[in-house]
């Protein structure tokens, strides 16, 4: 049986998208996202955490997202989350984690000036091997 890693967020962009280019020459664009929660704590006291997610986007989802948000926008995001390793400048090994964006839409407040974007981009599926069950008309 296969595991889920599935990650649905909403929140505000810390910074505008950075966008660079895969030696394929295929666009990758990476940006800070905000989300928030509050809760009463034991003393009936209001408390605020902000966690703050690395996001990175391929393929036009890329291109989307760096053309059209901007620092401080809502955004709702569908991806998978991933955990890799690099060696930083003094050669110490680094673990990040980043949210790999599936699927994106940009999400904006009332009286707010609309501009002609796309909704919503999602990233095309990868092909998985065809078994007896793809058959099923349903």
């Amino acid at each position: 049986m296969r595991g889920v890693n599935k990650v649905i967020l909403i929140g505000n962009l810390g910074k505008d998208p950075e966008l660079r280019y895969l030696p394929s020459g295929g666009p990758v664009t990476k940006f800070s996202l905000a989300t928030g929660s509050k809760w009463k704590d034991k003393d009936g006291q209001w408390q605020d955490r902000t966690d703050w997610h690395n996001i990175v986007a391929f393929g036009r989802t890329a291109e989307v997202c760096n053309e059209y948000l901007k620092k401080g926008g809502q955004v709702y995001i569908e991806g998978r989350i991933q955990t890799r390793s690099y060696d930083d400048r003094d050669g110490n090994k680094r673990w990040i984690t980043e949210i790999i964006a599936q699927s994106m839409q940009m999400l904006g407040r009332k009286g707010e000036a609309e501009e002609e974007i796309p909704e919503a981009v999602e990233e095309p599926q990868m092909e998985e091997s065809k078994t007896e069950d793809d058959d099923l008309p349903f």
